[in-house]
């Protein structure tokens, strides 16, 4: 009895003995970790067929100024309009985040009367009309561009999935100061955020967007 004792005693102190060894080589927080850890796989894009009726395409601070801090702004000019261009043919609500008019990065994709407010931060939610006219307009499905991606682009996609819509992120509508945010933010709308964002939320392209009858 008294060996076995002393055995266990012997395992116990072992196993005492790896788990400090590796606590003490193990990574305290993510900014140990940070150089080592690898990205995850692209997200998955796909084509999307929307119903006009109950479709919105959000144009979110697409302003000078923003496009001059944003590498990859003015590359999207040409996206957001063709998007822009087919949702006025199709008869899909816009609606706009924009400190005046004269601000907009390019007149293509002008908004009409009553299509526009003066709205700041990541949520256009968030003390706007946005909601109301949504809602007044029966909409099912948004369609978010503008910039910043991490910024409007995930502040106003998650706050319209967690209001039940569907959310479609064309990527080649949305910039940031830089890929990494973009990356970033891609990532969260697809698999990173929580699950009423990521499970009501489709990455695209503007040329895989149609919208229909």
């Amino acid at each position: 009895m008294l060996d076995m004792r002393t055995l266990m005693r012997g395992v116990a102190a072992a196993a005492g003995a790896l788990i400090i060894a590796f606590a003490a080589s193990a990574a305290t927080d993510i900014l140990d970790d940070w150089d080592s850890v690898k990205p995850p796989p692209r997200p998955e894009i796909k084509p999307v067929t929307l119903e006009a009726s109950t479709t919105a395409l959000l144009i979110l601070d697409m302003q000078k100024g923003n496009c001059g801090v944003r590498p990859r702004c003015m590359a999207t000019i040409p996206n957001v309009k063709r998007l822009y261009d087919a949702a006025r043919a199709a008869g899909v609500m816009l609606w706009y985040s924009l400190n005046s008019t004269a601000d907009l990065i390019d007149p293509g994709f002008m908004p009409r009367e009553g299509e526009w407010v003066r709205q700041g931060g990541p949520d256009k939610f968030l003390g706007s009309n946005l909601e109301e006219k949504l809602k007044a307009k029966g909409i099912k499905t948004v369609v978010v561009c503008g910039t910043s991606f991490q910024g409007v682009g995930v502040g106003t996609g998650s706050a319209s999935a967690q209001r039940g819509y569907k959310v479609i992120v064309p990527i080649d509508c949305l910039s940031s100061e830089d890929p990494y945010m973009e990356q970033y933010a891609a990532w969260h709308m697809f698999k990173g955020g929580p699950a009423v964002v990521t499970s009501n939320s489709t990455l695209t392209r503007s040329a895989m967007v149609t919208f229909g009858k």
